[in-house]
């Protein structure tokens, strides 16, 4: 199936920040980040709470593992969900869940009777709910926005997502301090309501524009996963994208941003949380920095080489990071890391979604999320793990020249082909 690609011509007509002239889209974007915002806010207010109730590393690192987990374990079976059902039911289901587990969190909270085995429940509930949403979401966006617009869909939903890990934060601790940590949460679950009933107005279901495709029976297993994974392969530049989502995640993920407190203090701050709050900001800040700049200049048509090449850029950008003994060149490169990450992530996404046959979209995009995401729990082992032997720089720094020697590979294997679009 071949790329929906722009032409020159075209391309200069398209308006800037073209999926929000949608507006349905725009709805759906400013009440999804509401939404998305009060995700974080229940991260920071919980992850709070949990630590000083329980002091346990171990916790937190179960927080991180049944985030990612259930994208690795059920991505496929979300996406032949979203293939099969209304895409604005699972949404709801997914909002539902997110408002339950931050309803759990303040209920124990106040009546302080929380135990270890309550906060595995409801970060299990979490990450399933996440889950659920991801393909769903990416679906329903699609049908609101059509092929053209895409591109900016998949830009501007990613710009929510750092817009809402830099609102969090604020957000959340002043609704600590007003309220205390129990009704910050119990008060968190009323920021969800706003997208909920919005996707029980609209009339996306995620299948508007395919309305007679045959739904194909819901299955799942290893050997459903192979049969996508074999339709995959014979489309060079899906399983690109695949490979490339895979190899992101897997040696790199976000793990580094678990070891940022390190990075911090080996910059020689007196004030390390201080610092660190700021390197953590400055990556969420160049995505947002980036997508703006994709959007208002049109720098780059979504293209396998452009993807291949960014996602070298960013780990380069990784491999350097470490190596520095500069704040201000290590802000700089965590700036210049995000812009490029949500670039290659962005187009990618992309080019999975056209490239995919409608009956099987969710299903694709599932397995594109379970390469992009639900490997980074891997991620854990490569940078974290390794990092306990050697030191957290080297395993960060070797970890990244991985990935950029993949990307040199994938680009040189596309290279060897010259039809269609790049």
């Amino acid at each position: 199936m071949p790329l929906v690609s722009v032409s020159p011509a075209s391309a200069r007509a398209v308006p800037r920040f073209a999926a929000l002239h949608v507006a349905g889209y725009r709805r759906y974007f400013l009440l999804g980040l509401l939404a998305m915002t009060a995700d974080n806010i229940e991260h920071v207010i919980s992850y709070w709470v949990i630590y000083l109730k329980f002091h346990s590393p171990a916790l937190a690192g179960f927080a991180v593992i049944s985030h990612w987990v259930p994208f690795l374990l059920f991505s496929v079976l979300a996406g032949a969900l979203a293939d099969r059902y209304d895409c604005r039911k699972l949404i709801q289901v997914g909002q539902a869940l997110f408002m339950i587990a931050s309803a759990a969190w303040g209920l124990l909270f106040l009546t302080d009777t929380l135990r270890v085995w309550h906060a595995v429940v409801i970060l299990l509930l979490h990450g399933a709910a996440g889950v659920i949403i991801a393909p769903a979401s990416q679906l329903i966006v699609h049908d609101m926005v059509g092929p053209a617009q895409l591109s900016s869909a998949i830009r501007l939903n990613a710009t929510g997502r750092y817009l809402a890990i830099l609102l969090g934060p604020g957000i959340g601790g002043g609704m600590m301090l007003l309220l205390g940590p129990a009704w910050g949460l119990l008060a968190n679950v009323l920021l969800y309501l706003p997208f909920t009933f919005f996707l029980a107005l609209t009339p996306y279901t995620g299948h508007s524009r395919h309305p007679d495709r045959a739904r194909r029976p819901l299955r799942f297993g290893a050997g459903e996963t192979f049969a996508l994974f074999t339709t995959a392969r014979a489309d060079r530049r899906l399983l690109s994208m695949i490979l490339l989502g895979a190899a992101t995640s897997l040696f790199v993920g976000s793990a580094f941003q678990a070891q940022m407190p390190e990075y911090a203090h080996s910059l020689g701050a007196t004030e390390a949380k201080v610092w660190y709050s700021i390197l953590l900001a400055g990556n969420a800040a160049g995505a947002v920095l980036g997508a703006v700049l994709l959007e208002t200049a049109e720098l780059l048509r979504p293209s396998a080489r452009a993807a291949i090449v960014c996602a070298g850029v960013w780990a380069m950008t990784l491999v350097l990071f470490p190596l520095t003994t500069s704040y201000v060149v290590a802000l700089l490169l965590l700036v210049i890391g995000g812009a490029f990450n949500i670039a290659f992530t962005s187009m990618a996404q992309t080019i999975v979604q056209l490239r995919a046959q409608a009956e099987v979209r969710g299903r694709m995009v599932g397995l594109f999320n379970t390469a992009m995401l639900g490997l980074r729990a891997g991620s854990g082992l490569s940078v974290g793990l390794l990092g306990a032997v050697i030191g957290v720089h080297r395993s960060l720094m070797l970890s990244a020249m991985v990935v950029v020697l993949i990307a040199v590979w994938l680009y040189t294997r596309e290279r060897r082909y010259r039809d269609g679009p790049a």
